[in-house]
């Protein structure tokens, strides 16, 4: 289902989780629950990983991790103060120590000037810590292409957070 590289980078992750002794939470938009997906594609991942929130609409993402309208209005769905606060709502809303936040534009359509398809905006938060955030813009990949590169990148940032570089 998914690629043997992103297959290993979930793998690596999961043992750094067990090492470091955290649990993990993940909040998707754009990738709809793949990067929840990616993680439990792995065996014994339940130990790591303690739920995943698809909002996909804004309405989900007020209702299931208090992303606040206004906010969501102010800056739009795909913004960075909308990923930092699906992230620090999914360590409101969960038991996990670590939460990763995906919203953007995966296309074909929907892509505007200001917000191109490719754009997407990850926020990680650690709970007592910083919340992490990166705009990437993966340029016109393709619907599946983007989604594959977010969820890359979203490992990445759960790394980033538990070795703390």
């Amino acid at each position: 289902m998914f690629s043997d590289e992103l297959t290993a980078q979930a793998k690596a992750l999961l043992q750094d989780c067990r090492e470091a002794r955290v649990m993990v939470a993940t909040a998707e938009s754009c990738t709809g629950g793949l990067i929840a997906g990616c993680l439990t594609e792995i065996a014994g991942s339940s130990d790591v990983v303690d739920r995943g929130f698809v909002t996909y609409s804004n309405d989900a993402k007020n209702a299931m991790l208090e992303v606040p309208m206004a906010l969501i209005e102010g800056h739009g769905a795909v913004s960075e103060p909308v990923a930092r606060a699906m992230a620090e709502g999914a360590i409101a809303k969960s038991a996990a120590d670590l939460a990763v936040a995906v919203t953007g534009v995966a296309g074909p359509g929907g892509g505007t000037a200001d917000k191109p398809v490719g754009l997407v905006h990850l926020a990680c938060a650690k709970r007592g810590g910083a919340t992490l955030h990166r705009e990437q813009h993966y340029g016109d990949l393709g619907r599946g292409g983007i989604r594959q590169a977010t969820i890359r990148t979203a490992l990445e940032m759960l790394a980033q957070q538990i070795n703390g570089a």
